[in-house]
This record gives C-alpha cells, sequence and structure tokens, in this order.
C-alpha cells in the first residue's frame, strides 16, 4: 500500500515530536551506540613509537606498548573492539613476516589479549603490507606484465588465519579479495584446531581511490600495477552481491562492504538480501577528508562523522569500522 493509497488520518504534525533532545532521540528510527564500533589500529615493531601520518589525521603507527595504551582508551570509552594491521620491518616476495610465529601481529595480539582479555581482537588477513612487491597475493612477472597469483596464495592467507588464531585472536578478516580464500581459510581454522573462531569476510571491497592515505600508513602502495584485477569495479553492484554470496558459502560469518559512504546502496542491498551480520568500513579517504574540512572550518567534524556514521547504520550496517571510534564513543556518552 502507498502513502497515496492509505486511508486519511487525522493530520500529523512531526514538529511537535522535535522540540526536545529527549523526544527526538525516543522516536528516533535509527540509532547510534558506542557497541557497534570497531576502531582500525596499526602495529610496527618497537617500543615507544607513535609515529604519526601526515594523511590521516589522528593515526599513528604503533609500537605494541602504545597501541595498547590506544586499545585500552577506545575500552574504557566503550569502544569493543579493534582491527588489526601489521607493519613489519622486512619484506620478501613470500610475506614471510605475515604468517611469522613473532611476527609484528602475533606479538600484539598477545599483548592486547594478556592486558585486556575482554577487547574483541579482529586482525587483518591479507599479505600486502608484508611483500616487497605491495600486492596482496605471490606474483609472476612475465616478459610483458607481472600477475598476481590466486591459487597459490590462498595457502599463505590460510597459514596467516591460523597464526593469528593461535597468537588469541578472536576473530580473522581476510581483506585480500582472493577468490577461494574464505574457503581455504575456514579449513585452515578448524583443521587446527580452532573451528569457534568466525571470519569477517571483506565480501565486496572496491578498487576505490579512498584507499589513498591507508596506503602511507600500512606501508602497502604496489610497486607496479595496481589492484583492478583482483578488487571490485566501482560499477558493479550485482558482481558485489555474488561475491558476498561466494563468501558466505565458503563459511564467512559476518560481512563487510569497503568503502563505506560512496556504497550505502551495496550495504543496503547486502543486508536485505542476505541478514547476515554486515559490517561498513569508513576508510581512510572518508577519514582524512573529514579531517581536512574540519581543520580549516569548512565542517563541524563531530556532526558530519556522527551523520556519515548515521547513514551506514540507516542502510543497514550492524558494524562501524572508523577511525573515528575511540571520539565517536565519548561522544556519545557526552
Amino acid at each position: 500500500m502507498s502513502f497515496k493509497s492509505m486511508p486519511a488520518f487525522p493530520e500529523y504534525r512531526p514538529r511537535r515530536l522535535r522540540k526536545t533532545a529527549a523526544l527526538r532521540a525516543l522516536v528516533a528510527e535509527t540509532h547510534l551506540h558506542a557497541s557497534q564500533l570497531v576502531l582500525p589500529l596499526f602495529a610496527r615493531f618497537g617500543k615507544k613509537v607513535r609515529r604519526a601520518v601526515d594523511a590521516m589525521p589522528g593515526v599513528f603507527q604503533l609500537s605494541p606498548d602504545e597501541l595498547v595504551k590506544d586499545a585500552t582508551r577506545a575500552f574504557e570509552a566503550g569502544v569493543p573492539a579493534v582491527l588489526l594491521f601489521g607493519i613489519p620491518d622486512r619484506k620478501d616476495e613470500r610475506a614471510s613476516g605475515a604468517y611469522a610465529k613473532n611476527g609484528i601481529v602475533q606479538q600484539t595480539v598477545r599483548l592486547l589479549k594478556r592486558e585486556l582479555p575482554d577487547l574483541l581482537v579482529i586482525t587483518d588477513v591479507c599479505l600486502c603490507e608484508y611483500m616487497s612487491h605491495g600486492h596482496c597475493g605471490i606474483v609472476r612477472r612475465g616478459p610483458r606484465a607481472a600477475s598476481v597469483l590466486n591459487d597459490p596464495t590462498l595457502k599463505l592467507l590460510a597459514r596467516t588465519a591460523a597464526s593469528h588464531a593461535e597468537a588469541g585472536a578472536d576473530m580473522v578478516a581476510p581483506s585480500d579479495m582472493m577468490d577461494g580464500r574464505v574457503r581455504a581459510i575456514r579449513a585452515e581454522l578448524d583443521g587446527s584446531g580452532f573451528e569457534e573462531i568466525p571470519i569477517m569476510s571483506y565480501a565486496a571491497k572496491f578498487a576505490s581511490a579512498y584507499y589513498g592515505p591507508f596506503r602511507e600508513v600500512a606501508e602497502s602502495t604496489p610497486k607496479f600495477g595496481d589492484r583492478r584485477s583482483y578488487q571490485m569495479n566501482a560499477a558493479n553492484a550485482n558482481e558485489a552481491l555474488r561475491e558476498v554470496a561466494l563468501d558466505i558459502a565458503e563459511g564467512a560469518d559476518l560481512v563487510m562492504v569497503k568503502p563505506a559512504l560512496a556504497y550505502l546502496d551495496i550495504i543496503q542491498r547486502v543486508k536485505t538480501e542476505f541478514g547476515y551480520p554486515t559490517a561498513a568500513y569508513a576508510v581512510s579517504g572518508e577519514h582524512a577528508m573529514i579531517k581536512a574540512a574540519a581543520e580549516r572550518g569548512w565542517v563541524d567534524e563531530r556532526a558530519v562523522t556522527m551523520e556519515s556514521l548515521l547513514a551506514m547504520r540507516r542502510a543497514g550496517a550492524d558494524i562501524l569500522i572508523t577511525y573515528s571510534a575511540a571520539e565517536v564513543a565519548r561522544w556519545l556518552k557526552g
């Protein structure tokens, strides 16, 4: 039934419900809660390291001891989870730092679980930060061009996920976009005794210009070519649904859409179609644009950030991955 065909009702005056903040909150259709937030953090080797990133104000490369401090502050503000990325000191063409027993992610996970046992620690599972060429998989160099080899990469991704679980990670999040990686990781986790570790798949990850600042903080810019051969075309919405369906069939427990604001239609369709727990990643470019405009006095940082996250929630996102998670949690308290 459309609004035009509905029977007549007494005149409705919504302005009566806008008089006070308490009343507006009471009738709001969409809500933000700190419990929905995940804070991405970047770990690198060393002690007392807090390296600022020019392109991402407020974001740092952190040694494990400093990272625990930021995680603690966020947790005390109400943020229940972190998404952990690693930056190794050395890189090679087998991404050996990604699955090393004492790799940067593995060390940081152990420290976080010791110091903050109730914090949900999610680890990003990818190889680009650890590869000398910056791509997300093993590369074969040909006479004319180089190509990323999908199937040989799966073994390294599965090995990486298992090493994170062994270190104490509560959840793994493969972001590589190799075909079949969820199935490979699920099999490796189950075979290693980690049947209860859930997988949050970067199921619809688009080849986006919004990732630029992230590549600075993660030191993962490809040395040649780009990632369009394995990340998704921004023009393709139906393909995104097929990718999500495949990841769910392979064993994903949660799915993610990345980036967020430019892909609200994808978030809405994924949530409506599958009903799975759905995460939206407000990526580095989104964060940097708001910060830059706020520094110039062009926008109200708090208002724009909160409105953006509400848009993601309204589209259907259950989980909000944002670099502003700690600030948002404090704003919600205030």
